[in-house]
């Protein structure tokens, strides 16, 4: 099975004043490409996760990477090193959803410290992409860095969130 990822982001800004005689303007422009093929080196990946997930009022869940996960066919994925993460909490939430800060296990590569969390308000996202030239990744261990813990940050009402991984299996 083969695939292809192209990620494109583009930020658009336009800030005005007004000025004595006329008005100012900047309009700076930010862009940012990322194509992987179909492989395992630099440049490309060969597994792919997406999935629309739910928790329940203060829930929390193991997102093993290496191990528990299943592709769009049914296939149980393995990732040896993630290129992309992209997570978006969902704006109808109530709570938070929070990710990373496994107790055990944890997939700390992008987080630096087996503590850190990232704090997705409703309607927040994060997205975290390698360069296209980046053979490493961020790396995921088998049993001892492959849990990316995902937390419903209270009590109350649930929270539904979108996460899409792609990666490499070796």
């Amino acid at each position: 099975m083969s695939l292809s990822t192209r990620l494109e982001l583009i930020l658009r800004a336009s800030q005005t004043s007004s000025l004595d005689l006329g008005a100012a303007a900047y309009t700076p422009q930010i862009s940012k490409t990322l194509s992987l093929t179909s492989g395992t080196t630099a440049g490309k990946a060969d597994r792919l996760f997406t999935d629309r997930r739910t928790l329940s009022a203060s829930a929390t869940e193991n997102l093993d990477l290496a191990a528990s996960l299943a592709d769009a066919f049914g296939a149980t994925i393995t990732f040896a090193k993630v290129k992309l993460l992209y997570v978006a909490a969902s704006a109808s939430n109530s709570n938070n959803v929070v990710i990373g800060g496994a107790g055990s296990n944890g997939w700390i590569t992008p987080f630096g410290d087996a503590t850190d969390k990232l704090v997705l308000r409703p309607g927040a996202f994060v997205l975290l992409g390698t360069g296209a030239a980046d053979a490493t990744g961020y790396a995921v261990t088998a049993s001892t860095g492959d849990i990316l813990l995902v937390a419903n940050s209270g009590a109350g009402t649930s929270v539904t969130y979108d996460i899409a991984i792609v990666g490499t299996s070796a």
